[in-house]
C-alpha cells in the first residue's frame, strides 16, 4: 500500500436627597452590573461553553470512573474501577468528533444533564461500541492461543495536559496461567494526532518480564473488513457506522511483529483482528492506535485510511 449635570441652585436639603438618590441608583447599576459580569464570566466558563483546542485528559469520577483524552481530531476513553461491574473492559471507545476545540467536559457536563453523547448534536458522538472487546488498540496477555485482558484501570497519574500533548499513565492487572500481569500503560496523543502512542511496562508476579501480547482492532462481529501490511506493522479495520464510514489502526515497529491473525469467533464482541509480539526482557512494549471517521471530513473512504496509514508508516519513529 502505498487532516457628564447641569449646575443647578438647589437647597443643601435637597442636595443630600439628590445625593443619597444618586448613591441609590449608582449602588444599584453597580451590583446589576456586578451581577451580570458574575453570570456573564460563569456562563463564559461553564464547560458546554468553553470552546479550546488543546490536547486533554481526565478522570471522569461522574461517569464510573472513565478516564478520557482527546486532541483537536480524535478522542478516546476507556473504564475505572466503578464501572467494573458492569463487564466493560480495559478495551479502548472511541468518541467520534467533527470539531477541533475540546468537547469531553461538555458532552460530560450535557451526560449529567440528561443530554445523551451518543446522539450526534454537530459536534459528534460516541456511536462505538466496546463492551468487553479490545475496541480501538487494547492489548491483552496472549497464551496457548487465549487472551488475557486486564478488567478496569486501577490508578493513573497525568503527566501533561491542557497544551499541545497530554500524557498520562494507567495501571492495570490481569491474572494469567502464568502469574500475575502488572501493566504500567503511559498513553501520549499530541495535537493533529489520529493515533495515541502507548508505552507500556509489564511486570509478571512483581518482576519485569517477556510476555506475549496481542494488540486488537474489534471488528464488531465481522461488521468490519480488516487489512494489514506485516512489512510496515500495521492492521487496520474499516466499518460503516450510520452510513458513515470508520477506520481504526494499530500500528507498531515492523521489526516486532510476529504475525498478525484475523480471528473472527461466534461470540458477540470477541472477534478481532490481532498483531502479535512480545515484549522486551524489560517488560517494555511500544504501539500507536487509533481511528479516522468520515464524519469529520478527512477521510472519505477506506482507501483514503489506508493511503494515509502508509504514509504516516514512514514517518514515525519507534524507541
Amino acid at each position: 500500500m502505498s487532516f457628564t449635570i447641569s449646575n443647578l441652585s438647589i437647597s443643601i436639603a435637597a442636595k443630600t436627597c439628590l445625593s443619597a438618590s444618586c448613591l441609590s441608583l449608582a449602588l444599584i447599576a453597580c451590583s446589576a452590573s456586578d451581577s451580570a459580569n458574575e453570570q456573564a464570566s460563569q456562563h463564559a466558563n461553564t464547560p458546554s461553553e468553553t470552546k479550546v483546542v488543546m490536547a486533554y485528559g481526565r478522570h471522569v469520577p461522574e461517569r464510573k470512573d472513565d478516564f478520557t483524552w482527546e486532541n483537536d481530531k480524535v478522542a478516546f476513553r476507556v473504564y475505572g474501577p466503578a464501572a467494573k461491574p458492569t463487564g466493560i473492559s480495559s478495551g479502548v471507545d472511541a468518541w467520534l468528533k467533527k470539531v477541533n476545540y475540546s468537547i469531553i467536559d461538555k458532552w460530560y457536563a450535557g451526560y449529567l444533564k440528561g443530554i445523551s453523547y451518543h446522539e450526534d448534536r454537530g459536534e459528534g458522538y460516541d456511536p462505538y461500541h466496546t463492551g468487553p472487546s479490545r475496541g480501538v488498540g487494547g492489548s491483552a496477555v496472549w497464551i496457548d492461543g487465549k487472551p488475557y485482558a486486564a478488567s478496569n484501570w486501577l490508578d493513573y497519574t497525568i503527566h501533561e495536559n491542557k497544551g499541545d500533548m497530554v500524557s498520562f499513565t494507567l495501571t492495570y492487572t490481569v491474572q494469567t496461567p502464568l502469574g500475575q500481569v502488572d501493566e504500567d500503560k503511559t498513553i501520549t496523543l499530541k495535537l493533529g494526532e489520529q493515533m495515541y502512542h502507548v508505552s507500556s511496562t509489564y511486570k509478571l508476579d512483581g518482576q519485569p518480564a517477556r510476555l506475549p501480547i496481542a494488540i486488537g482492532l474489534a471488528t464488531h462481529d465481522e461488521k468490519a473488513t480488516v487489512s494489514s501490511v506485516q512489512e510496515t506493522g500495521l492492521i487496520s479495520a474499516w466499518e460503516m457506522i450510520d452510513e458513515q464510514g470508520l477506520g481504526s489502526a494499530v500500528a507498531m515497529d515492523p521489526v516486532l511483529v510476529e504475525r498478525i491473525e484475523h480471528l473472527p469467533k461466534p461470540e458477540v464482541d470477541a472477534s478481532h483482528i490481532w498483531l502479535f509480539t512480545h515484549t522486551d526482557a524489560q517488560g517494555h512494549l511500544e504501539f500507536r492506535a487509533g481511528f479516522g471517521w468520515q464524519g469529520a471530513g478527512e477521510f472519505d473512504s477506506e482507501k483514503a485510511w489506508l493511503t494515509y496509514l502508509d504514509q504516516q508508516s514512514t514517518q514515525w519513529t519507534w524507541k
